[in-house]
């Protein structure tokens, strides 16, 4: 991992860990003395935001690691683990503010007080405001890891939200409509419910080893194909490795070429290919016979 793209997940990470511990502090305390359920819930899910922030921290320092004895391959599949258990996290945290929001509901209703409405209102617009910053970082270092903990910050914003709309549905209706603080916290659940899917499934297929996207196999066969004395592409095998790409490519040559100039070929495909595609960490060319009259573009 480049030395600035680490320092940047980490000053993005270490960010939201101390914005989070603030913010988690602020709806605990408004919502036990405003009687807000949907607060003290939204709470919970900021203190889960930084378990989130500290399973990341040690997820890029760990990923940033060189390849060594035990890890040739080095060490970029932390990156997918914290991804992972992130999502967990965030499941985890609807689950139980969805429990608690439906046993509160069908329980005694107290109307929060309307002080809860500005302190929800003003942690809204900084924890969007923070989500937006941390995934503009994420894309410019391509960090799993840290793309999931921005979400984590854009469904604190959402569980914020919700939960101010059902206090102001509670401050406008009076004790009859307490219950919409209640409703406003299943929402939330749901939202973050699917938000946590939405990131599991791809640190899963990372993880399994999943192909990537078909633009990005037919770059690399174009690349490959583009270099003189290459006839055909038999098989392009790709894997992700945190940041990194690395690449298994069966190419044909004239069966009557020389060790040394296939050996020359095989270079320059892997030197063609990680100038074409910097995410390219590795390329393993394994050169075989032409069958084939000419060459094959994917």
């Amino acid at each position: 991992m480049p030395a600035g793209a680490y320092q940047r997940n980490v000053r993005a990470t270490l960010v939201g860990l101390g914005v989070n511990l603030v913010l988690g502090l602020t709806k605990l305390a408004a919502g036990v003395h405003g009687n807000s359920d949907a607060l003290i819930a939204d709470a919970v899910e900021s203190f889960a935001d930084i378990v989130g922030s500290l399973i990341v921290w040690q997820a890029i320092s760990v990923a940033a690691r060189p390849p060594d004895d035990d890890h040739p391959y080095g060490h970029g599949k932390a990156e997918s683990l914290a991804a992972a258990g992130i999502s967990t996290l965030l499941l985890l945290a609807a689950a139980g503010i969805g429990f608690h929001s439906i046993r509160e509901f069908f329980g005694t209703h107290q109307v929060p007080k309307a002080f809860t409405l500005a302190v929800l209102l003003g942690i809204v617009a900084i924890k969007e405001a923070l989500y937006r910053w941390v995934l503009q970082e994420s894309h410019a270092t391509e960090s799993a890891a840290v793309r999931s903990d921005a979400w984590h910050h854009r469904a604190d914003a959402v569980t914020s939200l919700a939960a101010a709309v059902g206090i102001t549905i509670s401050l406008i209706g009076g004790p009859r409509w307490a219950g919409a603080d209640d409703v406003a916290a299943a929402v939330a659940a749901g939202i973050i419910a699917w938000n946590g899917w939405r990131l599991l499934r791809p640190a899963l297929e990372e993880l399994m080893d999943t192909q990537p996207s078909g633009e990005v196999m037919v770059r690399l066969r174009n690349t490959a194909l583009a270099v003189p004395g290459v006839d055909h592409v038999e098989k392009c095998l790709v894997r992700r490795m945190g940041y990194h790409l690395l690449v298994d490519m069966h190419v044909h040559v004239d069966p009557q070429m020389t060790v040394e100039r296939s050996h020359a070929i095989a270079h320059t495909i892997k030197d063609a290919i990680r100038r074409e595609m910097t995410a390219v960490l590795d390329v393993l060319i394994h050169i075989e016979p032409s069958r084939r009259g000419g060459p094959t573009r994917a």
